[in-house]
């Protein structure tokens, strides 16, 4: 069996994606997840141009030997856009193995190392009653842990918030939004309102608020330390995560538990953070991590210092790498939670997925490869619209994180 053929498939229901579909010489194919959410062409360029060209007669079987061969063979080695084309053959030749091997990925992972996949929801909302609302709802339908966004008094946008009645999608415009942050008020209102939360909900709901590295360690500090009383399960992405040792600064002065890595791309990212056991949760994901092979590798070494994994879940992940977390989740001995934002049913159309929700659960499909597939002549009716990030500036005009 050879690889004969790759096709790289760019669509945007909804929202951009990047699919590789890789076809073998006896009429087999694997899909695998490429999108880079705002440079998603880059990562469609960066395949066509240079990684399927590499593919074409090599054997699919060789899962490993095709990682370290794009890996090595590409000397410029990691960063986002070689990361994801990596990960987008990886997830396809994994998917590829499970078809010829009858068995759903798992299996091959070795196997089930749970029932089901814990899953949180995203509660966002300008006004702290409209958040209350919204946590009521995700607690209604059965989830067991929800992250808290909230609006901040002062701030006319918060990234992690939408507006109201809008399904929120970061990526909006072509050239970069930009918006204006404003530290002091965050700080002093974000502590009332998880305050709020906790005492509505009671200590049965698992909690967790993402800062969107927009703090510096001594701030990010202060802010564990004063959501220590409403025990949060994570913390996530208190800093620019550069510089590795600034997590050390926030250890030492709080016991908020601490999560970080969905803009990460190799094992050496997170290697200083995960041997010094300065997080407890990290959030790679398959695309952007350089697939199944390389997540497993870093999950693997996180294990051996306590850190369990929290994989980026968002809608800016196609139901491909969704499918292929669970996968992933579902083996792993470390599994902490896996982020779960459904998909609009016309991205849900284009990728028929065999997972499914329950009861807080999600669920991989029984069905050989990851269970997800790709409708091409649907796709093909979604052209690529252009969209990027937003930025965030200081009130005096600074540029500044998210």
């Amino acid at each position: 069996m050879r690889i004969v053929d790759a096709r790289v498939i760019v669509t945007c229901p909804g929202r951009n994606f990047v699919t590789l579909k890789i076809i073998t010489s006896e009429g087999t194919y694997g899909v695998g997840d490429a999108t880079l959410n705002g440079r998603e062409l880059a990562v469609a360029a960066y395949l066509r141009e240079h990684v399927v060209p590499a593919l074409l007669g090599r054997d699919p079987a060789r899962i490993e030997d095709t990682w370290q061969y794009l890996y090595q063979g590409s000397y410029w080695r990691r960063g986002p856009v070689t990361m994801t084309a990596i990960a987008a053959v990886d997830t396809a030749l994994w998917d590829l193995k499970g078809k010829v091997a009858g068995l759903p990925v798992y299996q091959l992972l070795g196997g089930r190392s749970r029932e089901g996949v814990t899953v949180y929801g995203h509660a966002n909302a300008d006004t702290e009653e409209g958040l209350l609302s919204e946590i009521s709802r995700y607690v209604g339908l059965g989830y067991r842990a929800v992250r808290v966004q909230a609006g901040i008094p002062g701030l006319e946008s918060v990234y992690g918030v939408g507006k109201p009645g809008e399904t929120y999608e970061p990526a909006s415009a072509a050239v970069p939004a930009e918006s204006v942050w404003d530290t002091a008020l965050y700080l002093d209102h974000m502590p009332r309102v998880l305050a709020d939360v906790r005492a509505e909900f009671g200590p049965g709901l698992r909690l967790l608020h993402d800062v969107h590295h927009r703090l510096t360690p001594i701030e990010a500090a202060r802010l564990g330390k004063s959501l220590e009383p409403y025990a949060l399960t994570w913390l996530e992405d208190p800093v620019p995560a550069e510089l590795q040792e600034g997590f050390r600064l926030i250890r030492q002065h709080t016991t908020t538990p601490l999560a970080v890595g969905e803009v990460f791309n190799s094992v050496w990212d997170c290697q200083q953070l995960i041997t010094g056991q300065l997080i407890d949760y990290i959030r790679t994901t398959v695309v952007h991590a350089g697939g199944i092979t390389h997540l497993r590798r870093i999950f693997d070494l996180a294990a051996l210092y306590h850190v369990r994994s929290g994989s980026h879940g968002a809608t800016d992940l196609s139901p491909i790498c969704l499918a292929a977390a669970l996968h992933v989740d579902l083996a792993i001995p470390n599994f902490g939670l896996q982020e779960y934002m459904p998909h609009s049913p016309e991205t849900d159309a284009v990728f028929p997925h065999g997972y499914h929700f329950e009861a807080g659960y999600l669920h991989p499909p029984e069905t050989p490869g990851l269970g997800v597939d790709i409708d091409e002549e649907l796709a093909a009716q979604y052209p690529y619209r252009p969209a990027a990030l937003p930025i965030n500036r200081l009130t005096d005009g600074t540029l500044h994180s998210w």
